[in-house]
């Protein structure tokens, strides 16, 4: 006797229907069994979390940072002067927008940041706040990430620690601190703290959007100090600048030696007190285990708190009792690049520099600690200006366009 038609056919249906539940069962259990090893995986963090993003603080643990008193306020402008400036504000976003690619017409100041995924939004002026706001559910007391502004204030730490003595000078060879480097290969004597600091290590770095990329593994890794020691000699030190997240790791292993303490609780002692910050930090680490701070990334503040990083080096870091709380020579180092030795003229010991066209001996420049997705802390020290931006994404905006056009026009 035939089969009714059709009975050869929905038996086909089925079983392609039975492979199917099969199929999602099987990766729903495989997303299930990596999102349990978070903890104690980079790989699965990477196939969970995907890429980076402005909440990521809220995944990895971390290391608070406590503020202290007095606190330190900026001035506030009274209601007349904010509307002057912001009237300012309102005619360079209605101007022809070289610095955007995005098309929002007739829009305000405040209409353009909303539109480009802007978080938070300030510009201190003579240590007065003439703007401030927030923008996409977010608000004055939101915890912002830093990204790779982190790595302006872990080179504020090195500075604070060769002011102390507890390391000599940046030209010390990284072995000096990591001996076991020199076991390893010995070329690694020939790389120095300045090395580090400048992004001319010479250590190989390659990006790819892999789990198993360098970008990857020095972001994600539960274990970044081993990270950290594995990283490979490529070329000579000294000679080219190639940005790079295992030096900023291998500086976080000398702070640990140096200071004798974890890194957060060294810049809580030197930086987050002695500021009068508005409110506790934190620094997000690579896990409970292991307790080693993100030196790549991954300070956690209110944006007015970054605002109050920026102003110590734009008061070539002197605090507002009148303390030396970093060399000025090393802020001054910092920010300022030797254009006939340092392999790069833009970056130097963490900060990006743009030296201004008419100034050929570089005392006066324009700067900034820069993260990923647009995070910024920009300074213009000769018109003592700080602008902070921060972000969901860079909004397809050249920030620094815009922010050298607003240093112009409050000129």
């Amino acid at each position: 006797m035939k089969n009714p038609p059709g009975t050869k056919r929905s038996s086909r249906v089925r079983k392609v229907i039975v492979g199917v539940i099969i199929i999602f069962a099987a990766l729903a259990s495989f997303y299930g069994v990596m999102y349990l090893l978070t903890p104690y995986s980079g790989f699965a963090r990477a196939l969970v979390w995907m890429d980076a993003d402005i909440k990521d603080y809220e995944k990895f643990p971390a290391r608070t940072m406590n503020n202290a008193p007095p606190l330190f306020n900026f001035e506030t402008v009274d209601s007349a002067t904010q509307n002057q400036y912001l009237r300012l504000l309102d005619t360079i976003v209605l101007a022809s927008q070289p610095f955007s690619t995005n098309t929002v017409t007739q829009a305000s100041f405040d209409e353009f940041l909303a539109s480009t995924q802007t978080t938070a939004f300030l510009i201190i002026k003579d240590d007065r706040l003439i703007y401030e706001n927030y923008f996409n559910g977010y608000e004055r007391d939101s915890i912002n990430t830093s990204f790779s502004v982190a790595k302006s204030f872990a080179s504020s730490l090195v500075g604070i620690a060769i002011d102390e003595g507890l390391i000599d000078s940046v030209e010390d060879p990284i072995t000096k601190y990591i001996p076991e480097l020199q076991d390893k290969d010995s070329r690694y004597s020939a790389i120095t703290i300045k090395n580090l600091l400048s992004m001319a290590s010479g250590l190989r770095y390659v990006e790819e959007e892999t789990p198993f990329s360098d970008d990857t593994k020095t972001y994600y890794d539960p274990n970044l100090r081993v990270v950290a020691l594995s990283a490979v000699i490529e070329e000579e030190p000294g000679k080219r600048f190639h940005y790079n997240n295992y030096n900023y790791l291998l500086l976080g292993i000398i702070l640990e030696r140096a200071t004798g303490m974890p890194v957060a609780k060294y810049m809580e002692e030197k930086l987050w007190k002695p500021m009068g910050m508005e409110a506790p930090a934190s620094w997000s680490i690579d896990s409970e285990t292991n307790g080693f701070e993100k030196m790549e990334s991954g300070i956690n503040a209110r944006a007015i708190d970054f605002a109050k990083f920026g102003r110590l080096y734009l008061n070539n870091g002197s605090n507002w009792d009148g303390n030396q709380i970093i060399s000025e020579k090393w802020t001054s180092a910092s920010t300022s690049a030797n254009s006939t030795s340092d392999p790069s003229t833009e970056y130097q010991y963490g900060w990006w520099i743009y030296p201004l066209q008419s100034d050929v001996d570089n005392n006066n420049r324009h700067f900034s600690a820069r993260g990923n997705l647009g995070q910024f802390i920009y300074i213009a020290p000769e018109e003592g200006l700080i602008i902070i931006r921060h972000g969901y994404d860079s909004g397809n905006v050249n920030w620094i366009n815009l922010f050298e056009g607003i240093a112009a026009a409050t000129a």
